[in-house]
């Protein structure tokens, strides 16, 4: 009963942390869609590949003409990487992703090492991203729809998690730094928006030359 004793502005008075908690959910929320995006295409990918190593007569249900065609791709030595189809680093990946994006929309937070090894790996995925997309447009010369929705995927994962533990650090940022992540925050969408539509140009123009 002490509360009823109070002043009126006390019991309405917010934690300044809540305002966190909507950036934590949106940052849940895109990882959740995110992971499950990648997941699914990546999971797709490895069927298709599953049923080309099969039957090499089997055309992958993306390959829709000389331009946009899986089969070319999947059957480079760029789908394999490690020595296996890469399809199955995106399944691995983008499970631990999509949970992670529910763990924070349950309420969880991303911590000490745990948010530490998101960053290195979201970086880590969006190099190895960006040197499949120039293989793509330039050696291989064809484009696979599910490995551009894992593409897109991955950018926007990289993007809020660096959104993420930038907010977590800010007291620790350099006075330039801290604003320029104020900026990225209040921009948040439009920035990764502007990101995904300079690939699409880049594609595009690539795409055209095939």
């Amino acid at each position: 009963m002490t509360h009823l004793n109070q002043p009126a502005h006390l019991l309405h008075h917010e934690d300044p942390a809540d305002s966190e908690l909507v950036q934590d959910r949106t940052v849940g929320w895109v990882l959740l869609v995110a992971g499950l995006v990648g997941f699914t295409a990546a999971f797709i990918l490895a069927v298709e590949k599953y049923w080309l190593l099969t039957n090499p007569f089997y055309t992958p249900s993306c390959s829709i003409n000389t331009t946009i065609s899986c089969g070319p791709v999947m059957t480079s030595p760029q789908a394999a990487v490690f020595g296996f189809p890469n399809p199955y680093l995106g399944i691995a990946g983008f499970a631990i992703v999509a949970a992670t994006g529910a763990m924070l929309l349950s309420g969880g937070k991303l911590t000490g090492w745990y948010a530490a090894g998101l960053q290195i790996g979201s970086l880590a995925g969006t190099v190895f991203v960006a040197w499949l997309m120039v293989q793509s447009l330039v050696v291989i010369q064809a484009l696979c729809p599910y490995c551009m929705a894992a593409w897109a995927a991955t950018f926007a994962t990289l993007w809020y998690v660096t959104l993420a533990n930038l907010s977590r650090g800010r007291d620790r940022l350099p006075a330039q730094i801290a604003a320029a992540s104020a900026v990225a925050h209040r921009h948040h969408s439009a920035i990764l928006a502007g990101w995904l539509l300079v690939i699409a140009i880049i594609v595009a123009t690539a795409a055209w030359g095939f």
